[in-house]
């Protein structure tokens, strides 16, 4: 019987996790992709009008807090902010999309991305489980903790291999 770290370590589990990671940062990027051009469709309109037709479509009172926010941010957005918005949802997207195909691909620099990208956003993740412990942010949280650690585990084995074989070649010339 194998065990787990073989399993883990064969060509095919290797080739099916990356790009069940792949898949999850296309997702993350495909989101922000969509607020972008959410952000776009913005400019030239009155946001404070557009937020309330929305509360009023998810049948959402006014007169809760949480709305009131979102009309006060929706009033303070201005063609500059949306345009911002835009402009950094579309690079986050770009540096996501090209992690995705890196990972599809199997190179070791898109799990050098992944492994530096997961890491800088866990302590803003962990600061939002903080706020309040909801479903989406846990499953983040948790997803972004798997790849982290999924990478420094196979960025780990990479390099023990490579230093293996230059042990073998250095042995036998």
């Amino acid at each position: 019987m194998l065990s787990s770290a073989t399993k883990i370590d064969s060509p095919r589990a290797q080739k099916n996790l990356l790009r069940l990671v792949a898949l999850y940062e296309f997702s993350k990027g495909a989101f922000v992709l969509l607020i972008g051009l959410c952000a776009l469709l913005l400019v030239h309109k009155d946001a404070w009008v557009i937020a309330e037709s929305l509360l009023a479509l998810l049948h959402i009172s006014t007169d809760r807090h949480s709305a009131q926010l979102f009309l006060d941010f929706a009033d303070r957005l201005t063609d500059a902010r949306l345009f911002a918005a835009a402009r950094l949802a579309f690079t986050y997207s770009f540096l996501r999309f090209v992690e995705v195909y890196g990972l599809w691909k199997q190179r070791t620099w898109a799990e050098w991305v992944a492994l530096l990208s997961g890491t800088l956003l866990l302590p803003l993740e962990i600061r939002g489980l903080m706020r309040g412990i909801t479903v989406i942010r846990s499953v983040i949280f948790v997803g972004n903790l798997a790849i982290v650690f999924y990478m420094l585990l196979l960025l780990r084995s990479q390099r023990r291999r490579r230093r293996e074989a230059a042990l073998d070649a250095a042995r036998n010339p």
